[in-house]
């Protein structure tokens, strides 16, 4: 991928707009798992598959503090920090991988990455 070694916060969102903000060392993987619904949880629940925000930081301290102060936040300077960069809330992961990922991947993902029902290790 093209993505900068490093840290990410990002915001997911669903088509209703239900928002995760998360934090990774890897947005890629991560965002496959949101798509897929590899993980079970609340971005599963909620169908929360678009990426519409995502940030780097050199720093995995710097990257979750700044995860922690947008959580902290109310919902509308979440908004206000996603239509600052993408107004229009598309998926800036569209084109990442196969549009409709299939449950046959979503299984290899899963079993080659040993993941649980709760998506640990």
């Amino acid at each position: 991928m093209w993505l900068e070694k490093g840290y990410y916060v990002y915001v997911m969102s669903s088509q209703r707009r239900v928002l995760y903000v998360g934090v990774t060392n890897h947005l890629v993987r991560r965002v496959f798992q949101h798509k897929t619904g590899a993980v079970e949880g609340f971005s599963s629940r909620y169908k929360v598959t678009q990426l519409v925000y995502y940030e780097s930081l050199g720093d995995v301290r710097n990257a979750i503090s700044r995860e922690k102060e947008i959580k902290g936040w109310i919902r509308q300077k979440k908004i206000t920090l996603i239509e600052s960069v993408n107004p229009k809330w598309k998926d800036l992961s569209a084109g990442w991988f196969n549009p409709q990922p299939d449950e046959k991947l979503r299984k290899v993902f899963v079993s080659a990455n040993r993941l649980d029902r709760k998506g640990t290790l």
